[in-house]
């Protein structure tokens, strides 16, 4: 991969990807290249070692043997925890937000010890939650819509906040949803979460990048998110 090129690595695909979170990565590649910008999305599978060259990198959703699976591979191989703490821009979705937290513990009552990148500790919750969420985001984004699927709850702590408050869905199951620390943000967003969310794949491709890549409007996407968040209106659990 050439110096100039932005690596994006998809981390285990064939083992946290029963969301279609995989399609993040395109979405950072093609908004990149779109900018005329060279990119590479890095596929790396379960077995391979994880490198920790890369600019920017991506988990997914999983269940849980899945989830437990990947977290000590990437235990085991810690190319991105060293990646990480060089700067690199680190995202996870649903069972990748688990992961990079603290600790975390399954359905079968079995805790399993995250990576430790964000102040978060997740336990399950007392039902599903599955629905359209909407997040009033602290950091000056839109409001972040997706679709969650997921038993967890999270607690985040001192060392990491919340992307925001929950207007619709349960998120982390406090009233908040996600969670950052410096260049690493986490979601239980599905959708693809960046597909839906062009404002937040921005967001991470500015700090990927030193700068922010500029504004794409995208005015099929604006439709898509004004559809989601009357959806989101119609009403959910709680």
């Amino acid at each position: 991969m050439a110096d100039s090129t932005l690596g994006i690595g998809l981390v285990l695909p064939d083992v946290l990807g029963t969301y279609s979170d995989g399609g993040n990565a395109q979405v950072l590649e093609r908004r990149l290249r779109w900018r005329g910008i060279a990119a590479e999305v890095v596929a790396i599978r379960h077995g391979d070692a994880v490198p920790a060259t890369l600019d920017v990198y991506l988990l997914g959703g999983g269940e849980d043997d899945a989830q437990a699976l990947a977290v000590d591979h990437l235990r085991a191989h810690p190319g991105l925890q060293r990646a990480a703490g060089h700067g690199a821009v680190v995202f996870g979705v649903c069972a990748g937000f688990q992961i990079l937290g603290t600790e975390f513990t399954t359905s079968d009552g079995v805790t399993h010890s995250g990576l430790g990148l964000l102040d978060a500790v997740t336990g399950p919750g007392p039902r599903r939650a599955v629905g359209e969420v909407v997040v009033d985001t602290t950091p000056g984004l839109d409001p972040l819509t997706g679709f969650e699927n997921h038993l967890g709850r999270t607690r985040v702590g001192s060392g990491s906040r919340a992307l925001g408050p929950v207007r619709a869905g349960v998120g982390n199951g406090d009233g908040t949803e996600g969670a950052v620390t410096g260049r690493v943000l986490a979601t239980y967003l599905h959708g693809p979460v960046l597909a839906r969310n062009p404002a937040l794949a921005d967001l991470l491709l500015g700090w990927a990048l030193g700068s922010p890549p500029g504004a794409l409007p995208l005015p099929e996407v604006g439709a898509l998110r004004e559809e989601r968040l009357r959806a989101a209106k119609r009403g959910r659990q709680p």
